[in-house]
Protein backbone atom coordinates (compact mmCIF):
# COMPACT_ATOMS: atom_id res chain seq x y z
CA UNK A 1 0.00 0.00 0.00
CA UNK A 2 0.81 3.67 -0.29
CA UNK A 3 0.35 5.17 2.79
CA UNK A 4 0.43 8.91 3.83
CA UNK A 5 0.86 9.46 7.31
CA UNK A 6 1.48 12.77 9.41
CA UNK A 7 2.86 13.45 12.65
CA UNK A 8 3.27 16.24 15.09
CA UNK A 9 6.89 17.40 16.07
CA UNK A 10 7.34 18.40 19.54
CA UNK A 11 10.46 20.38 18.67
CA UNK A 12 13.59 19.61 21.00
CA UNK A 13 10.95 16.78 22.88
CA UNK A 14 11.43 13.44 22.72
CA UNK A 15 7.45 12.78 22.12
CA UNK A 16 5.99 9.38 22.74
CA UNK A 17 3.24 10.32 20.13
CA UNK A 18 6.17 11.21 17.61
CA UNK A 19 8.20 7.96 18.48
CA UNK A 20 4.98 5.77 17.67
CA UNK A 21 4.59 7.45 14.60
CA UNK A 22 7.24 6.71 14.00
CA UNK A 23 7.89 3.37 14.71
CA UNK A 24 4.69 2.29 12.55
CA UNK A 25 6.21 4.24 9.76
CA UNK A 26 9.30 2.45 9.64
CA UNK A 27 7.94 -0.97 10.35
CA UNK A 28 5.36 -0.56 7.52
CA UNK A 29 8.44 0.40 5.35
CA UNK A 30 10.14 -2.52 6.90
CA UNK A 31 7.32 -4.84 5.13
CA UNK A 32 7.17 -3.59 2.19
CA UNK A 33 4.76 -0.90 1.96
CA UNK A 34 5.41 2.67 0.24
CA UNK A 35 4.91 5.32 3.67
CA UNK A 36 5.46 9.17 3.59
CA UNK A 37 5.50 10.55 7.06
CA UNK A 38 5.47 13.63 6.88
CA UNK A 39 6.21 16.35 10.47
CA UNK A 40 3.66 19.26 10.98
CA UNK A 41 4.68 22.26 12.80
CA UNK A 42 8.31 21.26 13.67
CA UNK A 43 10.72 18.43 12.70
CA UNK A 44 10.17 15.28 15.13
CA UNK A 45 12.70 14.00 16.95
CA UNK A 46 12.76 10.44 18.03
CA UNK A 47 15.24 8.06 19.83
CA UNK A 48 15.88 5.91 16.83
CA UNK A 49 16.12 6.16 13.18
CA UNK A 50 13.64 9.15 11.96
CA UNK A 51 12.06 7.85 8.83
CA UNK A 52 9.98 11.37 8.41
CA UNK A 53 10.34 13.66 5.50
CA UNK A 54 12.40 17.20 5.48
CA UNK A 55 9.17 18.99 4.10
CA UNK A 56 7.20 20.69 7.39
CA UNK A 57 3.53 21.30 6.89
CA UNK A 58 2.48 24.28 8.80
CA UNK A 59 5.32 25.37 9.63
CA UNK A 60 5.61 26.16 13.22
CA UNK A 61 7.20 30.00 12.74
CA UNK A 62 4.64 30.65 9.77
CA UNK A 63 1.61 29.54 11.85
CA UNK A 64 2.65 31.87 14.51
CA UNK A 65 3.48 34.37 12.47
CA UNK A 66 -0.21 33.95 10.90
CA UNK A 67 -2.01 33.54 13.85
CA UNK A 68 -0.69 36.81 15.08
CA UNK A 69 -0.03 39.20 12.00
CA UNK A 70 -2.20 39.76 9.24
CA UNK A 71 0.67 41.30 7.44
CA UNK A 72 1.55 36.97 7.24
CA UNK A 73 -1.55 35.60 5.94
CA UNK A 74 -0.73 37.00 2.34
CA UNK A 75 3.03 36.88 2.08
CA UNK A 76 3.86 34.50 -0.92
CA UNK A 77 4.53 31.08 -0.12
CA UNK A 78 7.91 31.38 -0.88
CA UNK A 79 8.68 33.38 2.22
CA UNK A 80 6.88 30.79 4.18
CA UNK A 81 8.87 28.10 2.78
CA UNK A 82 11.96 30.19 4.19
CA UNK A 83 10.37 30.59 7.21
CA UNK A 84 9.74 26.97 7.98
CA UNK A 85 13.18 25.39 6.60
CA UNK A 86 14.67 22.75 9.05
CA UNK A 87 17.25 24.70 10.11
CA UNK A 88 14.88 27.89 11.05
CA UNK A 89 12.43 25.34 12.85
CA UNK A 90 15.05 23.80 14.28
CA UNK A 91 16.53 27.34 15.35
CA UNK A 92 13.20 28.54 16.63
CA UNK A 93 12.94 24.60 19.04
CA UNK A 94 16.11 25.89 20.87
CA UNK A 95 14.84 29.01 22.11
CA UNK A 96 11.55 27.31 23.71
CA UNK A 97 9.45 29.19 22.59
CA UNK A 98 5.94 28.93 24.93
CA UNK A 99 3.94 25.41 24.55
CA UNK A 100 1.87 25.97 27.40
CA UNK A 101 -1.40 25.02 26.47
CA UNK A 102 -3.19 27.33 28.43
CA UNK A 103 -1.46 29.93 26.31
CA UNK A 104 -2.81 28.40 23.04
CA UNK A 105 -6.25 28.46 23.38
CA UNK A 106 -6.38 31.02 20.31
CA UNK A 107 -3.90 29.20 18.05
CA UNK A 108 -5.86 25.80 18.85
CA UNK A 109 -9.26 27.42 18.14
CA UNK A 110 -7.48 28.59 14.45
CA UNK A 111 -6.11 25.81 13.72
CA UNK A 112 -9.91 23.90 14.02
CA UNK A 113 -11.22 26.48 12.17
CA UNK A 114 -10.03 25.27 9.06
CA UNK A 115 -10.25 26.77 5.91
CA UNK A 116 -12.62 29.81 7.57
CA UNK A 117 -9.93 30.68 9.93
CA UNK A 118 -6.71 33.16 10.25
CA UNK A 119 -4.23 29.98 9.12
CA UNK A 120 -6.47 29.42 5.46
CA UNK A 121 -3.21 29.95 4.13
CA UNK A 122 -1.88 27.18 5.16
CA UNK A 123 -5.10 24.75 4.55
CA UNK A 124 -4.67 26.17 0.91
CA UNK A 125 -1.10 24.85 0.52
CA UNK A 126 -1.47 21.24 2.15
CA UNK A 127 -4.50 20.85 -0.49
CA UNK A 128 -1.91 21.83 -2.92
CA UNK A 129 0.44 19.64 -2.01
CA UNK A 130 -1.57 16.42 -1.52
CA UNK A 131 -2.87 17.48 -5.75
CA UNK A 132 0.72 16.90 -6.50
CA UNK A 133 0.57 13.48 -7.46
CA UNK A 134 1.26 11.73 -3.96
CA UNK A 135 -2.07 8.90 -4.61
CA UNK A 136 -1.48 7.89 -1.68
CA UNK A 137 -3.71 5.22 -0.43
CA UNK A 138 -4.80 6.29 2.86
CA UNK A 139 -4.30 8.91 4.87
CA UNK A 140 -3.90 8.70 8.34
CA UNK A 141 -3.71 12.64 10.73
CA UNK A 142 -1.78 12.04 14.08
CA UNK A 143 -4.76 13.32 16.23
CA UNK A 144 -8.02 14.95 16.23
CA UNK A 145 -6.10 18.30 16.72
CA UNK A 146 -5.95 18.19 13.41
CA UNK A 147 -8.79 16.88 12.48
CA UNK A 148 -9.53 20.45 10.27
CA UNK A 149 -7.21 19.15 7.67
CA UNK A 150 -9.53 16.58 6.52
CA UNK A 151 -11.79 18.77 4.52
CA UNK A 152 -9.14 20.22 2.07
CA UNK A 153 -7.88 16.45 1.85
CA UNK A 154 -11.34 15.47 0.85
CA UNK A 155 -11.37 18.15 -1.75
CA UNK A 156 -8.31 16.24 -3.55
CA UNK A 157 -8.80 12.62 -2.03
CA UNK A 158 -11.12 10.28 -2.35
CA UNK A 159 -9.83 6.80 -0.75
CA UNK A 160 -10.09 6.27 3.18
CA UNK A 161 -8.80 9.36 5.68
CA UNK A 162 -7.85 8.14 9.21
CA UNK A 163 -7.60 10.17 12.63
CA UNK A 164 -5.20 8.50 15.62
CA UNK A 165 -6.13 9.88 18.88
CA UNK A 166 -2.97 9.41 21.43
CA UNK A 167 -3.73 11.64 24.36
CA UNK A 168 -4.90 15.23 23.04
CA UNK A 169 -7.43 15.17 25.62
CA UNK A 170 -5.16 16.38 28.03
CA UNK A 171 -4.01 19.15 25.84
CA UNK A 172 -8.02 20.51 25.54
CA UNK A 173 -8.71 19.72 29.45
CA UNK A 174 -5.65 22.42 30.12
CA UNK A 175 -7.00 25.11 28.05
CA UNK A 176 -8.53 28.02 29.58
CA UNK A 177 -12.11 28.74 28.31
CA UNK A 178 -13.68 29.64 26.11
CA UNK A 179 -11.31 28.00 23.94
CA UNK A 180 -11.80 24.51 25.32
CA UNK A 181 -15.08 24.99 24.57
CA UNK A 182 -14.88 25.79 21.37
CA UNK A 183 -12.34 23.38 20.49
CA UNK A 184 -14.33 20.70 21.65
CA UNK A 185 -17.32 21.82 19.72
CA UNK A 186 -15.31 22.24 16.60
CA UNK A 187 -13.40 18.54 16.25
CA UNK A 188 -17.54 17.30 17.50
CA UNK A 189 -18.96 19.03 14.36
CA UNK A 190 -15.61 17.75 12.12
CA UNK A 191 -15.96 13.56 13.32
CA UNK A 192 -18.19 13.33 10.51
CA UNK A 193 -14.74 13.74 7.68
CA UNK A 194 -12.97 10.97 9.05
CA UNK A 195 -13.67 7.26 8.12
CA UNK A 196 -11.98 5.97 10.78
CA UNK A 197 -10.42 6.84 14.15
CA UNK A 198 -7.73 4.40 15.86
CA UNK A 199 -7.35 4.55 19.89
CA UNK A 200 -4.04 3.71 21.65
CA UNK A 201 -5.87 1.61 23.65
CA UNK A 202 -9.25 -0.07 24.58
CA UNK A 203 -9.49 2.16 27.47
CA UNK A 204 -9.42 5.14 25.08
CA UNK A 205 -11.32 4.04 22.92
CA UNK A 206 -14.04 4.11 25.51
CA UNK A 207 -13.41 7.21 26.80
CA UNK A 208 -13.03 8.88 23.68
CA UNK A 209 -16.37 8.09 21.65
CA UNK A 210 -18.13 9.69 24.69
CA UNK A 211 -15.13 12.37 24.80
CA UNK A 212 -15.98 13.44 21.28
CA UNK A 213 -19.27 11.71 20.81
CA UNK A 214 -18.09 9.64 18.56
CA UNK A 215 -20.40 6.23 17.72
CA UNK A 216 -17.98 3.66 19.16
CA UNK A 217 -18.14 1.51 16.33
CA UNK A 218 -16.42 4.01 14.44
CA UNK A 219 -13.23 3.66 16.87
CA UNK A 220 -10.92 0.86 16.41
CA UNK A 221 -8.03 0.11 18.94
CA UNK A 222 -4.33 -0.87 17.60
CA UNK A 223 -2.16 -0.94 21.17
CA UNK A 224 0.87 0.85 20.80
CA UNK A 225 4.21 -1.37 19.83
CA UNK A 226 7.46 -1.00 21.38
CA UNK A 227 10.68 -1.75 19.53
CA UNK A 228 12.80 -5.22 20.83
CA UNK A 229 16.13 -3.43 20.34
CA UNK A 230 15.11 -1.33 23.61
CA UNK A 231 14.87 -4.28 25.43
CA UNK A 232 18.18 -5.46 27.49
CA UNK A 233 18.97 -8.86 27.30
CA UNK A 234 19.37 -10.30 30.67
CA UNK A 235 16.61 -9.85 33.37
CA UNK A 236 19.16 -9.99 36.32
CA UNK A 237 19.23 -6.53 38.52
CA UNK A 238 22.59 -5.61 40.26
CA UNK A 239 23.44 -3.87 43.15
CA UNK A 240 21.15 -1.12 45.51
CA UNK A 241 17.63 -1.56 44.83
CA UNK A 242 16.86 1.31 42.73
CA UNK A 243 13.06 2.40 41.97
CA UNK A 244 13.00 4.24 38.62
CA UNK A 245 11.38 6.78 37.05
CA UNK A 246 11.00 7.59 33.03
CA UNK A 247 8.28 10.15 31.59
CA UNK A 248 8.52 13.75 31.39
CA UNK A 249 8.85 16.10 34.65
CA UNK A 250 5.37 17.11 35.08
CA UNK A 251 2.82 17.62 38.11
CA UNK A 252 0.78 15.19 35.84
CA UNK A 253 3.02 12.82 35.45
CA UNK A 254 3.17 11.97 39.81
CA UNK A 255 6.60 13.05 40.35
CA UNK A 256 5.66 14.82 43.84
CA UNK A 257 3.82 11.20 45.15
CA UNK A 258 7.26 9.44 44.16
CA UNK A 259 8.98 11.06 45.98
CA UNK A 260 6.17 10.77 49.09
CA UNK A 261 5.79 7.20 48.30
CA UNK A 262 10.00 7.02 48.81
CA UNK A 263 9.63 8.51 51.97
CA UNK A 264 7.05 5.94 53.19
CA UNK A 265 9.53 3.25 52.23
CA UNK A 266 12.45 4.31 53.89
CA UNK A 267 10.49 4.33 57.12
CA UNK A 268 10.60 0.99 56.62
CA UNK A 269 13.61 0.04 55.02
CA UNK A 270 16.65 1.86 55.24
CA UNK A 271 19.59 -0.56 53.55
CA UNK A 272 21.09 0.54 50.33
CA UNK A 273 18.35 1.95 47.61
CA UNK A 274 18.43 4.38 45.24
CA UNK A 275 15.58 6.46 43.19
CA UNK A 276 16.15 7.80 39.61
CA UNK A 277 14.38 9.84 37.30
CA UNK A 278 14.58 10.64 33.44
CA UNK A 279 12.56 12.55 31.31
CA UNK A 280 12.29 15.89 29.33
CA UNK A 281 12.04 18.97 31.60
CA UNK A 282 9.99 22.21 30.00
CA UNK A 283 11.11 25.47 31.13
CA UNK A 284 7.88 26.03 32.64
CA UNK A 285 8.21 22.87 34.83
CA UNK A 286 11.60 23.78 36.31
CA UNK A 287 10.18 25.31 39.67
CA UNK A 288 7.72 21.89 39.77
CA UNK A 289 11.11 19.72 40.10
CA UNK A 290 13.48 22.39 41.92
CA UNK A 291 10.41 22.31 44.66
CA UNK A 292 9.74 18.49 44.91
CA UNK A 293 13.35 17.80 45.23
CA UNK A 294 13.82 20.38 47.92
CA UNK A 295 10.73 18.91 49.87
CA UNK A 296 13.15 15.22 49.10
CA UNK A 297 15.92 17.19 50.86
CA UNK A 298 13.59 18.35 53.80
CA UNK A 299 13.17 14.69 54.40
CA UNK A 300 16.66 13.90 54.69
CA UNK A 301 16.89 11.53 51.16
CA UNK A 302 18.29 14.12 48.87
CA UNK A 303 21.35 11.67 48.40
CA UNK A 304 18.81 8.93 47.12
CA UNK A 305 17.88 10.54 44.29
CA UNK A 306 19.63 11.29 40.77
CA UNK A 307 17.94 13.28 38.18
CA UNK A 308 19.68 11.85 34.40
CA UNK A 309 18.01 14.17 32.30
CA UNK A 310 16.05 13.14 29.17
CA UNK A 311 17.59 9.83 27.67
CA UNK A 312 18.55 9.15 24.08
CA UNK A 313 17.77 5.81 22.66
CA UNK A 314 21.02 3.66 24.15
CA UNK A 315 20.85 5.05 27.65
CA UNK A 316 17.44 4.87 28.00
CA UNK A 317 18.03 0.98 27.81
CA UNK A 318 20.58 1.02 30.16
CA UNK A 319 18.46 3.04 32.29
CA UNK A 320 15.81 0.31 31.93
CA UNK A 321 17.93 -2.75 32.64
CA UNK A 322 19.07 -0.75 35.48
CA UNK A 323 15.93 -0.35 37.52
CA UNK A 324 14.44 -3.37 39.47
CA UNK A 325 11.24 -1.48 39.14
CA UNK A 326 9.32 1.83 37.17
CA UNK A 327 6.93 3.59 38.67
CA UNK A 328 5.41 6.59 36.83
CA UNK A 329 2.10 7.75 39.32
CA UNK A 330 0.33 9.41 37.00
CA UNK A 331 -2.40 11.38 38.72
CA UNK A 332 -4.32 11.49 35.24
CA UNK A 333 -6.06 8.57 33.30
CA UNK A 334 -3.19 8.38 31.00
CA UNK A 335 -4.25 6.36 27.41
CA UNK A 336 -0.50 5.56 26.43
CA UNK A 337 1.87 4.49 29.28
CA UNK A 338 4.57 4.14 26.49
CA UNK A 339 7.23 4.07 29.58
CA UNK A 340 5.35 1.09 30.98
CA UNK A 341 5.34 -1.10 27.81
CA UNK A 342 9.07 -0.17 27.31
CA UNK A 343 10.11 -0.94 30.98
CA UNK A 344 7.68 -4.19 30.51
CA UNK A 345 9.72 -5.50 27.13
CA UNK A 346 12.82 -4.57 29.38
CA UNK A 347 11.85 -7.19 32.04
CA UNK A 348 11.72 -4.77 34.36
CA UNK A 349 9.24 -5.13 37.09
CA UNK A 350 6.09 -1.95 37.13
CA UNK A 351 4.19 -0.55 39.83
CA UNK A 352 2.04 1.92 38.62
CA UNK A 353 -1.94 2.97 39.58
CA UNK A 354 -4.89 1.35 38.36
CA UNK A 355 -5.95 4.21 35.65
CA UNK A 356 -6.38 4.71 32.07
CA UNK A 357 -4.08 2.17 30.08
CA UNK A 358 -1.90 1.31 32.74
CA UNK A 359 -4.44 -1.11 34.30
CA UNK A 360 -4.72 -2.70 30.59
CA UNK A 361 -0.91 -2.96 30.22
CA UNK A 362 -0.10 -4.30 33.55
CA UNK A 363 -3.13 -6.82 34.01
CA UNK A 364 -2.21 -8.41 30.32
CA UNK A 365 1.82 -8.80 30.19
CA UNK A 366 1.28 -9.56 34.10
CA UNK A 367 4.76 -7.88 34.68
CA UNK A 368 4.05 -5.85 37.53
CA UNK A 369 1.76 -4.41 40.62
CA UNK A 370 -1.48 -1.95 40.31
CA UNK A 371 -2.01 0.33 43.34
CA UNK A 372 -5.05 2.43 43.93
CA UNK A 373 -4.63 5.81 42.18
CA UNK A 374 -2.94 8.31 44.48
CA UNK A 375 -1.52 5.93 46.49
CA UNK A 376 1.72 6.28 48.29
CA UNK A 377 1.41 3.80 50.79
CA UNK A 378 0.40 1.56 48.29
CA UNK A 379 3.45 2.46 46.14
CA UNK A 380 5.82 1.83 49.36
CA UNK A 381 4.57 -1.34 50.08
CA UNK A 382 4.32 -2.61 46.77
CA UNK A 383 8.34 -1.53 46.59
CA UNK A 384 9.05 -3.09 49.57
CA UNK A 385 7.71 -7.12 48.18
CA UNK A 386 9.88 -6.71 45.22
CA UNK A 387 12.77 -5.70 47.54
CA UNK A 388 12.09 -8.35 49.88
CA UNK A 389 11.55 -11.23 46.90
CA UNK A 390 13.68 -11.16 44.01
CA UNK A 391 12.08 -14.25 42.69
CA UNK A 392 8.52 -12.76 42.82
CA UNK A 393 10.36 -9.54 41.15
CA UNK A 394 12.16 -11.67 38.37
CA UNK A 395 8.92 -13.57 37.41
CA UNK A 396 7.45 -10.14 37.07
CA UNK A 397 10.05 -9.41 34.97
CA UNK A 398 9.53 -12.42 32.85
CA UNK A 399 5.79 -12.19 32.74
CA UNK A 400 6.39 -8.58 31.47
CA UNK A 401 9.15 -9.34 28.84
CA UNK A 402 7.26 -12.03 27.38
CA UNK A 403 3.83 -10.83 27.04
CA UNK A 404 5.39 -7.25 25.69
CA UNK A 405 6.72 -8.84 22.75
CA UNK A 406 3.70 -10.68 22.00
CA UNK A 407 1.09 -8.23 22.48
CA UNK A 408 3.08 -4.52 22.21
CA UNK A 409 5.66 -5.15 19.49
CA UNK A 410 5.98 -2.81 16.59
CA UNK A 411 5.60 -5.61 14.29
CA UNK A 412 2.24 -6.54 15.71
CA UNK A 413 1.16 -2.54 15.94
CA UNK A 414 2.11 -2.04 12.29
CA UNK A 415 0.04 -5.14 11.08
CA UNK A 416 -3.09 -4.32 13.44
CA UNK A 417 -2.38 -0.53 11.59
CA UNK A 418 -2.26 -2.25 8.02
CA UNK A 419 -4.83 -4.50 8.41
CA UNK A 420 -7.31 -1.89 9.27
CA UNK A 421 -6.50 0.12 6.16
CA UNK A 422 -6.91 -3.05 4.30
CA UNK A 423 -10.39 -3.05 5.61
CA UNK A 424 -11.46 0.94 4.92
CA UNK A 425 -9.89 0.95 1.54
CA UNK A 426 -12.00 -2.28 0.60
CA UNK A 427 -15.28 -1.59 2.39
CA UNK A 428 -18.44 1.01 2.47
CA UNK A 429 -18.27 3.84 4.81
CA UNK A 430 -17.75 3.02 8.60
CA UNK A 431 -21.28 2.58 9.56
CA UNK A 432 -21.10 -0.64 7.64
CA UNK A 433 -17.91 -1.71 9.67
CA UNK A 434 -17.93 -3.63 12.68
CA UNK A 435 -16.25 -2.47 16.53
CA UNK A 436 -12.42 -3.12 16.34
CA UNK A 437 -9.26 -4.15 14.91
CA UNK A 438 -7.51 -7.24 16.04
CA UNK A 439 -5.93 -7.10 19.55
CA UNK A 440 -4.68 -3.91 21.71
CA UNK A 441 -7.84 -5.13 23.64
Amino acid sequence: MRILSLTAGAAEMYCGSCLRDNALARELMAMGHDVILAPVYTPTKVDGRNVSGSRVLFGGISVYLQQHSALFRHTPWIVDRLLDSPWALKMASRRSLAVNPKLLGEMTVSMLEGESGRLAKEFAKLEYWFSQGLKPDVVNLPNTLLISMAQPVRNVFRGPLVCTMQGEDLFLDSLAEPYRSQALSLIRARVKDIDAFVAVSAWYADYMAEYFQIPRARIHTVGLGVDPAASSDSLERKGDFTVSYMARIAPEKGLHLLFEAWRRFREKDQGPARLRAAGYLAPEHRPYLEGVTRQLTEWGHARDFEYLGELDHGNKARFLAEAHVLTVPVVYDDPKGLYALEALAAGTPVVLPARGALTEHVERTGGGILTAAGDARQIADAWLQLKNDPSTARQFGERGRANAALHYSVRAMASQTLELYRMLAASPPPSAMGETVASGQ
